[in-house]
């Protein structure tokens, strides 16, 4: 979807940092009873329709993962020129095949695969190199009022909540556009 719109609109595409959950222990935890019977009622048959219409495989997460790792190694692929690539490795990791991005495993192998240095990633990342960068992302996307994940923030102006259809993108776009 993001490929399709950068083709017809010529858009730019930022990954940034929110914990849904900010008291995740590092080990993660395991889903709250809600998050168990919404799932048992359907509320991630969308997502699943969604991932399918663009030929990829969506599988719910047993657990709720601390994440803090994988935003400071993706901020460092973003230093390196590479954090839509490597993002776009990650989220198939996890949503497909059910890893933990919380492991350095995971976060290493997605780096290796976009051409990044693994180790030299683990090292800035365990030194706190990012850490400061992640707190002030998350704290900003608090500010803007981000409750959900995924929210994209269009032109600092339009925030779309949750997986939507490629047409909900697209609308915003141009009103975006309509108004300039």
């Amino acid at each position: 979807m993001v490929e399709k719109l950068r083709a017809e609109h010529n858009v730019d595409l930022e990954w940034r940092p929110f914990y849904l959950y900010m008291d995740t222990p590092p080990e993660g935890r395991d889903l709250p009873e809600r998050v168990k019977q919404a799932r048992a009622k359907g509320s991630e048959e969308r997502l699943r329709q969604i991932a399918q219409s663009y030929g990829m495989e969506f599988v719910s997460t047993q657990r709720i993962y601390n994440t803090r790792l994988a935003h400071e190694a993706t901020a460092y692929a973003r230093e390196h020129g590479k954090a839509n690539e490597f993002h776009k490795l990650v989220f198939p990791k996890v949503y497909a095949e059910r890893q933990d991005p919380s492991q350095w495993d995971v976060l290493r192998s997605a780096a290796e695969e976009v051409g990044l240095d693994a180790g030299e990633m683990q090292r800035e990342v365990e030194n706190e190199k990012y850490l400061a960068t992640v707190v002030d992302e998350v704290r900003w996307a608090y500010q803007i009022g981000v409750t959900g994940v995924p929210t994209y923030v269009i032109d600092n102006r339009y925030a779309i909540v949750g997986a939507q259809p490629y047409q909900a993108f697209k609308n915003a776009l141009n009103q975006i556009i309509d108004q300039k």
